[in-house]
């Protein structure tokens, strides 16, 4: 199986092309920068490529369109053309919510509210809306926050704080968040390439959420640092945030969201339509290897 990648430069591409060549497939990649020619001949495109969420906010808005939205239609419509049979396209949970207020499902309405997430959005809706031949699938992915050994990401400041022997201050809040181990989106990308799964919208994520306090505990015990766990009452952290809006503080109302609000993202969907009862590796086990590389 002859199988093209773009984006294979990023941390997803380098290890899912790395997996799937040790599987004995055959794997190509294609850069979307400047000009390209899609390729000739092959069965698969897994499109990995596109503008990140920039969480510092500096991006321009019409660069998410143009890269995440525009590529991926002039990507899909060369696939149409040509005799390929799969189209992966990674979308992300952020084309359907910035929040979620129970467990996000496939079958959640959409309701984007940024650039990143609105652009991925309209990429699917396009994607969704053409054609597509019998002999053809197209599966859009939506994964949540990948991370593996040489992806720190977000994982990373929190890794720092234990590192510092700084104290959890917002202990008090039992948040829980979806992960998804760069493992167990290659063995999950492996199965569809050989199921005969068929076209849709799927969930990746790990099998388990994680609070945010249990990822404190397991960064300690990685590194055998002593952690401490503050429970400072709500209502005195809501007003510290609150000052935080009005005089730049370090945590202000928007941090606090993002730190102690609920993420769960479902992977039932796929796996029941893989006949998978369990990923192969927890989400512990994945938070485990990631913080270990942190070391190095």
């Amino acid at each position: 199986m002859k199988i093209t990648i773009t984006g294979a430069s990023g941390f997803v591409g380098k290890n899912l092309s790395s997996y799937l060549e040790k599987k004995g497939l055959t794997v190509e990649k294609l850069s979307l920068r400047d000009s390209w020619k899609f390729p000739d001949n092959g069965e698969v495109i897994i499109h990995l490529a596109g503008k990140a969420h920039d969480t510092s906010n500096t991006t321009e808005e019409a660069e998410y369109f143009s890269v995440n939205r525009d590529l991926t239609i002039a990507l899909f419509n060369e696939f149409l053309k040509s005799d390929f049979r799969d189209f992966f396209f990674f979308s992300s949970v952020k084309a359907v919510a910035d929040e979620v207020g129970d467990v996000l499902t496939e079958e959640v309405m959409p309701m984007p509210k940024t650039p990143y997430g609105k652009s991925k959005l309209e990429a699917e809706t396009y994607l969704l809306n053409q054609y597509l031949p019998a002999n053809k699938r197209l599966f859009i992915i939506r994964p949540c926050m990948i991370h593996g050994p040489g992806n720190k990401g977000n994982l990373n400041l929190l890794y720092q704080l234990v590192l510092k022997r700084i104290p959890w201050p917002l202990a008090v809040y039992d948040n829980r968040r979806s992960f998804l181990s760069i493992d167990n989106l290659n063995f999950l990308v492996e199965k569809m390439l050989v199921s005969d799964l068929p076209s849709g919208v799927y969930n990746m994520a790990d099998d388990e959420s994680v609070s945010t306090n249990c990822l404190i505990k397991l960064i300690g015990k990685t590194t055998e640092r002593k952690i401490k766990l503050w429970k400072i009452p709500r209502k005195l952290i809501s007003f510290a945030a609150k000052t935080g809006d009005v005089v730049g503080l370090p945590l202000n109302s928007e941090r606090l969201k993002k730190l102690t609000e609920n993420y769960i993202v479902s992977n039932q969907k796929l796996k029941n339509a893989l006949n998978i009862q369990k990923l192969p590796v927890s989400a512990e086990e994945g938070l485990e290897k990631t913080i270990k590389c942190f070391k190095n």
